[in-house]
């Protein structure tokens, strides 16, 4: 049942670029969440949300004794106002660990807290090099880089007249393409690719008739990439596999092509029997696949350890190049991995 053939290959890529295309900076989730309500409506299932608008789907499984959790982040990278600059450019926070240096120059829209939105662009204070003596050398951080509102704005007063506020989002445009030969540019395939994956399993199950293994919970949470994803988790579920991306440098054995198990991140090694069921799982199906070792990198999975959540944690997915910047994947290593959590998700 796990062959390649039984994956809906063009529901996923479309379902990960309607996703990828639908702004959720850390904590922003008003665009996030009606997309997320149709797309299970219209694969039969319901979402529901906890406090911290963490999204459930909950699909029944054989055995009723035992619930897993398979953990996909909805948040991305983003930015927040915190300030007005003289000549009306926006001064700005991080949310989450955007590489600036690849975002210099970048479309951007402004979320304010009333509902209305405003384009611009994310440039460096000394932007031009026919200007400014240092506009190549100068380090690119929340002091340097602003953003261009595109309004005939020049003072802090014309900003505010505008409704922008401290406090207002900042998303960043993903610029999403498809290459002929299957690679995927964009932004915050981290982790809209992973959530895409979950849809192509949630497919599956419902078009084919066929319950998950145990009681399997789909969770997106909008706080992983500060760190807060996984942190609270219900007491129910023993079981918590993050679908992330895999990160590729000098120690990986992995690719844009493969899925890759994780075995240890900058937190913790991963439960080790759990581990080892993914790999052999991996093996058993004939996925390319990898183990890896990543560093400065967490996922959900590690923040739902370091919860004191009483549960086994695991972590796999795809390959991406140039994480936390624009962004590249391949069609081969996110059907790898979304044959690996199907897989995982059957019991197989």
């Amino acid at each position: 049942m796990t062959q390649k053939a039984t994956l809906d290959v063009t529901y996923l890529l479309n379902t990960m670029q309607r996703l990828i295309e639908t702004p959720s900076p850390v904590g922003y989730y008003e665009k996030m969440k009606p997309l997320l309500e149709a797309l299970a409506a219209e694969l039969g299932y319901t979402v529901t949300y906890d406090n911290r608008s963490t999204a459930y789907i909950t699909v029944t499984g054989k055995d009723t004794s035992k619930t897993v959790c398979v953990a996909a982040h909805a948040d991305t990278l983003g930015l927040m106002v915190r300030g007005v600059n003289g000549d009306g450019t926006l001064r700005i926070r991080l949310l989450g660990g955007m590489n600036l240096v690849s975002a210099e120059g970048e479309n951007v829209t402004v979320h304010t807290r009333s509902g209305k939105t405003y384009t611009g662009m994310l440039t460096c204070v000394h932007h031009s090099s026919h200007a400014f003596d240092d506009a190549k050398t100068v380090e690119r951080n929340e002091n340097t880089v602003c953003v261009l509102l595109d309004e005939p704005v020049s003072s802090p007063e014309g900003v505010k007249a505008l409704g922008i506020r401290h406090g207002d989002y900042v998303s960043v445009d993903p610029r999403f393409t498809v290459t002929e030969k299957g690679y995927i540019k964009s932004r915050f395939i981290d982790n809209k690719a992973a959530m895409a994956v979950c849809f192509a399993a949630l497919k599956y199950l419902a078009e084919n008739g066929v319950k998950p293994a145990c009681n399997t919970v789909f969770a997106f949470s909008f706080y992983e990439e500060i760190s807060l994803g996984g942190v609270c988790v219900p007491s129910y579920i023993s079981e918590y596999v993050a679908v992330d991306i895999a990160i590729l440098g000098p120690d990986s054995d992995g690719s844009e092509r493969k899925v890759t198990v994780c075995a240890k991140d900058a937190h913790m090694p991963y439960d080790y029997g759990l581990t080892n069921q993914l790999i052999a799982t991996a093996e058993r199906i004939g996925c390319d696949y990898a183990v890896d070792v990543f560093y400065r990198y967490g996922s959900e999975a590690s923040q739902a350890m370091r919860g004191s959540n009483d549960l086994r944690a695991a972590l796999f997915g795809m390959g991406v190049y140039a994480s936390h910047g624009v962004e590249r994947a391949h069609l081969d290593g996110i059907e790898n991995t979304a044959r690996l959590l199907l897989a995982y998700v059957l019991g197989e």
